[in-house]
């Protein structure tokens, strides 16, 4: 699989704030195509081991660090992904691979013995950890996103709010799951870009007063175990 690593700043923003960012990259950005009235929500199963080692490692910010996650669309079963995500030197990049709603539920459920003959070797590397290593599905993850794309520099900007979190993790797939607010979460300003960054959309994101920070939504959300 071929690496192609991004850039990302991530910020803690308000209410106010996100206000402000939207009229902004409503004026200069095209919402992405994929959107429901500008907006999509978020469902992620995302995996650790026994030892908590992506938890970990995101917390004591390890320089080279991957997560597995499962994730759909506006509770649409029809087209899930298993995606991995890997940083490098705060550069980002992520590979995926297509599941069906019965693949996603036998992961969940442990039955994990047809991954290693799947034509996808991202599968096949889950399997493998799964099977040597204890990793397993830790978390629920749910959100709502406003993405904003603009064509220089590949840039995306996310909006991402209403962070909640599910305890059954069987549950994954029911869209009747029941979730809870993921404790104080703020709401999250995400820029994303390929080589270089249009200074248009740095202008439009800057928010007085804010910086640079590390976030992590499964950090935030395996407060509740």
């Amino acid at each position: 699989m071929e690496k192609r690593y991004r850039h990302e700043w991530k910020h803690a923003i308000t209410y106010a704030d996100l206000l402000t960012i939207r009229q902004r990259m409503s004026a200069i950005a095209i919402p992405d195509p994929h959107t429901i009235d500008g907006k999509y929500l978020i469902r992620s199963l995302y995996f650790d081991n026994l030892n908590d080692k992506a938890l970990r490692e995101k917390v004591d910010g390890v320089n080279m660090r991957e997560k597995f996650r499962i994730r759909y669309y506006n509770f649409d079963t029809r087209i899930i992904h298993l995606e991995k995500k890997s940083k490098f030197s705060g550069l980002g990049t992520k590979y995926h691979a297509p599941l069906t709603a019965e693949e996603a539920q036998k992961i969940v459920d442990g039955d994990i013995d047809w991954m290693i003959d799947s034509p996808h070797s991202l599968i096949q590397e889950l399997y493998c950890k799964m099977r040597y290593q204890g990793m397993r599905p830790m978390t629920i993850v749910d959100y709502t996103r406003e993405p904003f794309i603009y064509g220089p520099g590949n840039v995306r900007v996310t909006l991402d709010y209403d962070i909640r979190t599910g305890m059954n993790r069987t549950d994954f797939l029911n869209p009747e799951c029941v979730t809870i607010p993921a404790g104080d979460a703020p709401i999250i300003l995400e820029v994303k870009w390929d080589a270089y960054l249009p200074e248009i959309i740095r202008d439009a994101v800057q928010i007085p007063g804010t910086r640079v920070q590390a976030f992590s939504k499964y950090a935030q959300c395996r407060i509740y175990g």
